[in-house]
């Protein structure tokens, strides 16, 4: 079979396509004939050893993938060959075929297509998670989203907004606010590029507290970096700081801000939660699949690559191109 692999630390155009063997599962486990993968920030970093996982080289990245069960190991009675499945996998997804624990996999709902599914469980289950368990997001409160057109900040927007908050979307073009509009936003910023002297700090912090009527409730942070100060200041009274995610930098806020505002610094480690309370996940997925057949969510895919072309969905989406998700397609 056909594999993209990460023989070396290096950036996507480190990868290479190879004919290797075929996977057997062992007991427990089920290999998957993969059909879509989703393209995740992890898949960036983790091919240069960036990631708090390192496995063991030559590896295929891709965490997030949907397809058909072509065979089970000994011991698996919740899959046969030939159900549609979906979910994470940690790595190894860019592949014709990928072996992984059966419990890891959920079935794909009747109607999703493959390329959606692909596109769901980690950058929904992520914002999901977030807003609902870490924030406990309120109707009528404010959220703000930081990097809000890319694959978790928009499954964020349109979370909030299915739980009725008034979300406002911040990015890095007017493009990307307008479109998360569409998807639902109230209002929009385009912020600075990063990093930010002192006066675009506080222009941003200002910018935000108008937009929140004085201040927001919650903060969705997916980008770090010199946002993190300004978005705080501005933070309401008894605020939820949401820590998703570094990819302009891990930023230093200053703690005073936390005492003067009583509010809340919240980590978000999704795929931890996930395997430390599987029966409040399952909860949280069947929350997910109402949302979608009611219409409220739904994966917005931005481009869809070939195998052969990975490396190049992996550099979109570490340059920030992508608007919604960006998935490779398997024959």
């Amino acid at each position: 079979m056909k594999a993209v692999l990460s023989k070396a630390p290096g950036l996507p155009d480190t990868l290479v396509m190879e004919d290797v063997p075929a996977p057997e599962p062992k007991a427990g486990e089920i290999v998957i004939s993969v059909k879509a993968v989703g393209v995740n920030f992890p898949d960036f970093l983790i091919i240069q050893d960036m990631y708090q996982f390192k496995p063991e080289r030559p590896f295929s990245p891709g965490g997030e993938i949907a397809g058909v069960v072509k065979a089970v190991g000994e011991g698996v009675t919740t899959y046969k060959p030939g159900d549609k499945v979906f979910g994470s996998c940690g790595w190894g997804g860019m592949a014709e075929e990928v072996v992984t624990e059966a419990g890891r996999m959920t079935p794909l709902p009747e109607g999703m297509p493959f390329e959606e599914g692909a596109a769901l469980l980690m950058t929904y289950g992520t914002s999901h998670y977030a807003l609902k368990d870490r924030a406990e997001l309120k109707a009528g409160e404010t959220l703000l989203v930081l990097g809000a057109a890319g694959g978790v900040g928009l499954a964020a927007v349109e979370l909030g907004v299915a739980m009725g908050a008034t979300v406002i979307a911040a990015a890095s073009s007017q493009e990307k606010v307008d479109f998360a509009i569409s998807k639902g936003a109230a209002k929009g910023l385009v912020y600075p590029q990063n990093p930010l002297d002192k006066d675009q700090q506080k222009e941003l912090s200002n910018q935000i507290k108008e937009l929140g009527g004085g201040g927001v409730d919650v903060i969705y942070d997916g980008v770090g970096g010199d946002y993190c100060e300004p978005a705080l200041r501005a933070m309401n009274w008894d605020g939820r700081y949401l820590v998703i995610g570094f990819p302009a930098g891990i930023p230093r806020p200053p703690l005073n801000l936390t005492l003067l505002k009583s509010c809340q610094i919240v980590g978000v480690f999704w795929g931890a939660f996930v395997r430390a309370f599987p029966d409040r996940h399952a909860e949280n997925l069947e929350d997910l699949f109402r949302l979608y057949r009611e219409g409220a969510i739904r994966p917005h895919i931005s481009n869809a690559y070939p195998l052969e072309r990975a490396a190049d969905a992996i550099k979109e989406l570490s340059e920030r191109r992508a608007k919604g998700k960006v998935v490779v397609k398997i024959d």
